[in-house]
C-alpha cells in the first residue's frame, strides 16, 4: 500500500536491481526519516534485539511515509501475540526470526493472514488510513501484504529447508548468517567455507523456489548469490564509522 512504499520496494527488485537498507535500533523516528531521505530502499526496524517498544516501532514506520523507503519490522519471535500489533501498524513487511520447520513457517504465515487463510485478529486502524480506505479494499490488499519474511538462521532450518520453501504465503527468505554459524559451532566465522557452503545452499534453493532473498550482512558473495534486498549497515554502525573517520582525519 502507498503508506508503506511496498510497491516501490517490490518494483525495484522486479527490475533486477538490489534494494539496499539499514538496520534501525535507536528509538528516535528521525533516524528512519533520515535513512529514507538519504535514499535507502528500506529499513529493518529491529524489535528482536533493539530496545524498541510498540510505540517506537510505530514512530519509525510512520516516519517513512513521506519518503520512498519501505519499513520492514523484525519481530521478537514467531508468536501471533507479538505479530498482531505490529501487523496493525501496516509495515511493508515483517521478518520472523528462528523459523526451523515447515510447521513453524505455517504458523508464521497464519499469524499474518486474516481468516479463512489464517488466524490474524481484526483490529484495523492505520492500514485503512483510519477509515479513509473502504474495509473491502483493505481486505483485498491484506491478501498480499505485508510481506511475510521467514528468517533462516539455524542448521535445523537448513535441514528442513525444502519443506519450509513449499509453505504457501511466504514472500521472502532472510538469511541470518551469524546465528546460523553459531548453531554450527562456528559463531560469526563468516569466512569459514563450511558456513558459506550452507549459506550458498540456502540462497540457491530460495531462488529456485521463486522467493525473494534478503539478509543483513555484507561482502561481495551476497550479490553473486542473487540477493534481492540487503541491509548493509545500521544506525549505530554508520554513526560509529563516521565518528571514527572524522577522528582519523583530524588527528
Amino acid at each position: 500500500m502507498e503508506i508503506n512504499n511496498l510497491e516501490k520496494f517490490k518494483a525495484k527488485m522486479a527490475s533486477g536491481r538490489m534494494c539496499v537498507g539499514t538496520v534501525i535500533t535507536l528509538s528516535d523516528p528521525a533516524v528512519s526519516e533520515l535513512a529514507g531521505d538519504a535514499g535507502m530502499d528500506f529499513t529493518w526496524i529491529d524489535a528482536e534485539h533493539g530496545p524498541h517498544t510498540i510505540e517506537s516501532v510505530m514512530g519509525h514506520i510512520m516516519a517513512l511515509r513521506g519518503t520512498d523507503c519501505a519499513p520492514l519490522v523484525r519481530v521478537a519471535w514467531n508468536d501471533p501475540v507479538i505479530l498482531k500489533p505490529v501487523l496493525d501498524l501496516a509495515p511493508a513487511g515483517v521478518i520472523i526470526p528462528m523459523v526451523c520447520t515447515a510447521e513453524e513457517a505455517k504458523r508464521a504465515v497464519a499469524a499474518c493472514k486474516y481468516p479463512p487463510a489464517g488466524i490474524r485478529g481484526c483490529g484495523v486502524r492505520r492500514g485503512m488510513k483510519y477509515g479513509a480506505t473502504p474495509f473491502a479494499d483493505y481486505l483485498k490488499t491484506s491478501e498480499s501484504e505485508p510481506m511475510v519474511i521467514i528468517q533462516i538462521e539455524h542448521i535445523d532450518a537448513v535441514r528442513n529447508l525444502d519443506e519450509i520453501l513449499k509453505v504457501p504465503g511466504i514472500d521472502s527468505i532472510c538469511v541470518g548468517p551469524c546465528d546460523l554459524s553459531a548453531s554450527m559451532g562456528l559463531l560469526h566465522d563468516s569466512n569459514c567455507e563450511e558456513v558459506n557452503k550452507v549459506v550458498d545452499e540456502i540462497c540457491a534453493k530460495t531462488k529456485e523456489a521463486g522467493l525473494l532473498l534478503g539478509t543483513a550482512s555484507g561482502g561481495p558473495r551476497w550479490k553473486a548469490r542473487g540477493t534481492n534486498w540487503i541491509a548493509l549497515t545500521s544506525d549505530c554502525g554508520s554513526m560509529f564509522a563516521q565518528y571514527r573517520r572524522i577522528l582519523e582525519e583530524n588527528k
